[in-house]
């Protein structure tokens, strides 16, 4: 039996994830499927539209096996921190393939282009020279890459599965990257007539379009209104007035771009006026909405110092048959397994904690203590 893993944010669990699984059970008939997944708050800054819990009973629903908790500290950050967090994870749990959608649907130019950004000298000169012309990481990245191999990668897909597999090497990991042909436009705002991307069904529910079409049944039971960015914008606005001079002791706050921050937000009135307001060509509109998303739950850079590695794993659902791959493998695995949130202390978990109050902090007070409550109470979900 095969042990595939999935990283995901299932933000919301949609139809082309319902593909994703389909595809890896006709390749992998009667394999062992592990996601690991972000929380309540993704790697762009975004608010999870359904709470981690949710997310993970509608998983399993879907055929997963087993569903890890990506923490926060690695959930927001950019793509490599974020892929060398999960890589890490699914190495632990001795998962013997990654399967990840992609644009180009080319493991070979994938798996070339990673070895290139870690063998070739010119590489970092060339994304740093890039930079310094003032191009966001992602275009530095595709653009070095051309010019070292003459092939055109610029999908985010593309570059995150790029980042997967560099990971993997670094790690001298025996997991071999698989990919899935990417059938939508991962950034497009308009709804296709087949597969939409997450990006545009976000769009669609926050402007209350119907997206029933896109979705399962299950995820239009449980996307909340709540959970839209803009509702978490005065508490974010009311964090940068009262701490304007120290907005720079915030991960990825970089040097002089607090300025801006405290120039513009006065005069926005959403997360999305203040981020178009700010934006450049340097800071990309990811990059400032997760940078504003560590604003806001205080995740600090003295705090983000500490965690260069994953501390514990901690498991949010299985079904039977995750059960017994994690009882057959747990004694090889030397970090802790937790299924409650007493099982150990760590400030990864703490942090944890805080970024679920902030999280809860939209609801009405009933669900609120309840989604509060639940990380310390929830035992993992069982299917």
């Amino acid at each position: 039996m095969k042990t595939i893993g999935i990283i995901c944010e299932y933000n919301p669990f949609h139809n082309g994830h319902i593909y994703h699984l389909k595809e890896i059970k006709k390749l992998y008939p009667d394999s062992t499927i592990i996601l690991v997944m972000s929380g309540n708050f993704t790697e762009r800054g975004d608010v999870s539209l359904i709470n981690k819990w949710d997310k993970t009973d509608i998983a399993l629903s879907y055929g997963v096996d087993m569903v890890i908790e990506l923490p926060y500290v690695f959930a927001t950050e950019s793509a490599d921190k974020f892929a060398r967090a999960s890589i890490e994870i699914l190495n632990y749990l001795k998962v013997e393939y990654l399967v990840f959608g992609s644009e180009c649907n080319n493991i070979k130019t994938l798996t070339l282009l990673a070895k290139t950004q870690l063998d070739n000298k010119r590489y970092d000169k060339l994304v740093k020279k890039y930079l310094d012309e003032g191009i966001n990481y992602p275009t530095a990245l595709s653009k070095a890459l051309f010019e070292l191999t003459d092939k055109k990668i610029d999908k985010p897909n593309d570059i995150l599965g790029i980042t997967y597999i560099r990971e993997i090497i670094k790690l001298n990991s025996s997991i071999k990257p698989v990919c899935i042909k990417r059938n939508n436009e991962y950034n497009s705002i308009e709804l296709n007539e087949g597969i939409s991307s997450a990006t545009s069904i976000r769009y669609a529910y926050k402007n209350n379009d119907d997206i029933k079409k896109y979705v399962p049944i299950e995820t239009l039971e449980k996307v909340n209104k709540s959970f839209i960015n803009d509702n978490y914008f005065n508490y974010l606005k009311f964090k940068i007035l009262t701490e304007s001079n120290n907005l720079d002791i915030y991960q990825t706050v970089d040097e002089g771009i607090e300025n801006r921050i405290k120039k513009y937000i006065l005069k926005s009135k959403t997360l999305d006026e203040l981020i178009l307001k700010i934006k450049t060509k340097r800071y990309t509109y990811n990059k400032l909405n997760r940078m504003l998303n560590h604003i806001l739950c205080s995740f600090t850079k003295e705090e983000a110092e500490k965690f260069d590695q994953i501390e514990y794993i901690r498991i949010l659902g299985f079904n039977i048959k995750g059960q017994e791959y994690l009882n057959k493998i747990k004694k090889e695995i030397n970090i802790p397994i937790i299924t409650k949130f007493s099982d150990i202390k760590s400030e990864m978990l703490d942090i944890e904690f805080r970024s679920t109050c902030v999280y809860a902090s939209v609801l009405n007070e009933e669900d609120k203590i309840k989604l509060i409550e639940s990380e310390y109470k929830n035992p993992p979900i069982i299917k």
